[in-house]
């Protein structure tokens, strides 16, 4: 009888794409894959590092494990496995912790699944992370998260991700387009292409910092693959967004209207202290061609408040900022103190309370801003791909420029693209609509 794995990820759709990966390597080793819920003889947990949260969450997410199958061999990978592996290999019920190079050969390290009375560390140092492992994840029918990139060359002062996931590097260009093909040979209809700093892209495609393609190069590579109907851009650095890349965009075959661009603060002397590098007023020039040449287009911004030394007036600063923007969406970070950071050592601490206000503050102003963006698409004609779920009822689905629609529960819709008018927001804050043409159903 075949053994049973069981996977939890913890964090970004890049860690999500991985653990796609590294479940294809137990599934051609006879290994079945289960729900994390059920009972398993392997359970995997894909951990983060971006957040104190994510630390918090996994030794719940073993206990969860534990409660699944006492006997169960548990092992722990990804960023917080390589930032912290002794402290992993501690937890109660922990057997195997693999850093960020090993991670992808997890099923050499299973010998007799034995619990061990200590997780056993398997972590390189983190300048040996050089190599590049492409991978993608097909989470649900209609959509699949495609990583192209790995690494960040970046020191921005808040951030373990470069202690986490070593230095830039790329994936080919053929072995990208490659992975696209098979994507959608599988009648997937959208791919988000996901990396640490894709705008870096092309950057260690060749396992040096020889650059032969740019992010440019591949997004017209893509354009021209066969059925896909759309592409998505995760999140891109505005240094790295190029007007090139936004007007390509604007005229493509599959790319859809919608940029996720982290801004972290919007007071130059904040971005500076973080070690960002752009000021405001190059922010303020991206939104501005986005929105020339795509009025429709969807903007969403990732922010951190309570960083050291953000002040009231730092932090106004930032929330007039978003605030005059034409935004669409805040991702909002609460700023929480990282081992081996420098932000960690810095003075001018802001009190948790304080920064949990700002965090509200600013998650307030998102519903606003994303309750404007939604009133400004009514009576806009808009292509939507409805999702697999039954969520109460009613299926949901997104428009190209990322409207979240719903309507009553109907199976036959899952996986297919509609012509709607969207009409109406309904009281959950979601788009109502009416189809417009059948023409265009896939």
């Amino acid at each position: 009888m075949s053994k049973k794995v069981a996977f939890y990820t913890l964090g970004c759709k890049l860690n999500f794409s991985e653990t796609s990966t590294i479940a294809r390597s137990f599934e051609r080793e006879d290994f079945e894959r289960v729900d994390f819920s059920e009972r398993a003889d392997i359970y995997v947990i894909n951990t983060c590092s971006v957040t104190e949260n994510a630390d918090k969450r996994f030794k719940t997410i073993v206990r969860q494990a534990q409660k699944g199958n006492p006997d169960a061999f548990v092992a722990a990978v990804g960023c917080y496995a390589q930032l912290k592996p002794e402290e992993l290999a501690t937890v109660d019920g922990v057997d195997l912790v693999l850093g960020a190079t090993e991670k992808f050969k997890i099923t050499d390290y299973l010998n007799d699944l034995a619990k061990n009375d200590r997780g056993e560390v398997h972590s390189c140092e983190i300048e040996e992370a050089d190599f590049y492992v492409g991978s993608y994840a097909i989470g649900d029918r209609t959509r699949a998260f495609l990583k192209v990139q790995d690494g960040c060359d970046y020191k921005c002062t808040y951030c373990t991700i470069p202690l986490a996931r070593g230095i830039s590097r790329s994936d080919s260009l053929e072995n990208v387009l490659l992975n696209a093909r098979e994507i959608a040979s599988k009648d997937i209809k959208e791919i988000v292409l996901t990396g640490v700093n894709i705008g870096d892209y092309g950057k260690g495609e060749f396992g040096n910092k020889k650059h032969k393609h740019t992010f440019l190069d591949l997004v017209k590579a893509l354009d021209q693959i066969e059925g896909i109907h759309r592409l998505r851009i995760s999140s891109i650095e505005p240094n790295l967004l190029k007007n090139e890349t936004i007007d390509f965009v604007a005229r493509s075959n599959s790319f859809v209207p919608h940029f996720h661009i982290p801004l972290q603060s919007g007071s130059d002397e904040i971005l500076k202290l973080m070690r960002r590098r752009y000021l405001s007023n190059l922010y303020v020039d991206r939104v501005k061609r986005i929105k020339e040449i795509m009025p429709h287009a969807c903007i969403g911004v990732d922010v951190i408040v309570g960083f050291p030394g953000e002040t009231d007036e730092h932090f106004l600063e930032t929330y007039h900022f978003l605030n005059e923007l034409d935004i669409s969406y805040l991702h909002v970070f609460t700023y929480s103190e990282r081992d081996n950071t420098l932000a960690a050592e810095m003075d001018h601490v802001v009190p948790k309370k304080v920064r949990s206000k700002r965090s509200k503050m600013l998650r307030g102003l998102s519903a606003k801003k994303r309750r404007a963006f939604y009133e400004s698409q009514l009576g806009g004609v808009r292509t939507v791909l409805f999702e697999g779920e039954n969520k109460s009822g009613y299926i949901h689905g997104f428009t190209e420029n990322y409207v979240k629609v719903k309507a009553p529960w109907n199976p036959e819709l899952v996986n297919t693209l509609h012509q709607v008018e969207l009409t109406e927001i309904d009281e959950d804050g979601l788009v109502r609509f009416q189809f417009v043409s059948e023409s265009v159903s896939v």
